[in-house]
């Protein structure tokens, strides 16, 4: 089957790379930087660079670009998907693609799904892309009501057979408001906790916690700030909810009570190990 990948940076870069390493497809690219496209070429990440003529041929297109311009890119090419295609997103955030791409290409040829692979790096670029990132990893997909079973189900074996860990099925709020949680909110915290004075003197003084806490403080700034604001009501609720969280041990700290602060770390303890179970 052909494959098409737009944008072959950390994302779309190493899903090129995974196909080519675990399936026999035949995978084309395009990527706005030249120097991208060169590098997939001669690591063979892709077989041939994407055009117009062959995007029709493919069978699955995958859009690995920021939401806005995956929505851009989707409904400008809207005739050029074949019959029966497989059109797929991987966004970071969901509500903000689906639910304009979903109403403007109701009734069209092709399938449009909402789709996104959870995992990364602190990097970007195609210079990091790896064939094994998406390796124990999730890939989520949002089929809009109505999608045939059988559709659904292609998408799922396409992307297990595509390297992926397992597949698993979302709406776009479920989608948003669960990775507001788990992948939002944790660059958040550590944009802002690496900004203390105090870190450019932590050599000698810190170890993994300090490591672990200021990995994702090194992120793209462009695509981070267009996914926290596409998702803004529900980050901000996850925000404030921690604020809130935190100020129990503030208080504690402030009020020296020892068996309060024991209390609230009991607690953490025990929400860590249940979900550990």
């Amino acid at each position: 089957m052909n494959i098409a990948i737009i944008g072959l940076g950390l994302i779309g870069g190493s899903i090129a790379k995974s196909i080519k390493r675990t399936t026999k497809h035949v995978v084309f690219g395009t990527d706005l930087s030249e120097t991208a496209m060169l590098k997939a070429e001669l690591l063979r990440a892709i077989d041939a660079r994407l055009t117009d003529e062959m995007l029709s041929e493919c069978g699955v297109v995958i859009v690995a670009l920021y939401p806005r311009d995956a929505v851009e890119y989707i409904l400008k090419n809207r005739a050029k998907f074949g019959a029966g295609a497989l059109v797929v997103d991987c966004s970071g955030v969901k509500r903000a693609v689906c639910e304009v791409v979903e109403k403007e290409l109701a009734g069209e040829k092709f399938t449009f799904m909402g789709g996104h692979p959870m995992a990364g790096r602190e990097f970007w670029g195609f210079d990091y892309a790896k064939d094994d990132l998406f390796e124990n990893a999730s890939m989520i997909l949002t089929p809009a009501p109505g999608t045939p079973v059988e559709t659904v189900k292609f998408a799922k074996d396409f992307f297990l057979s595509a390297g992926f860990g397992r597949v698993r099925f979302s709406t776009p709020d479920e989608h948003d408001e669960m990775i507001a949680f788990t992948s939002q909110l944790a660059h958040i915290v550590s944009s802002a906790y690496v900004k203390s004075p105090l870190s450019n003197k932590h050599k000698g003084f810190s170890a993994g916690s300090f490591l672990d806490m200021t990995r994702v403080a090194r992120l793209n700034e462009k695509m981070w700030s267009e996914l926290f604001l596409e998702n803004g009501d529900k980050l901000s609720r996850e925000i404030s909810a921690l604020i809130d969280r935190l100020s129990e041990y503030r208080d504690a700290l402030d009020g020296n009570d020892e068996a309060r602060m024991m209390a609230l770390l009991r607690e953490g303890r025990l929400a860590k190990e249940a979900l550990d179970e």
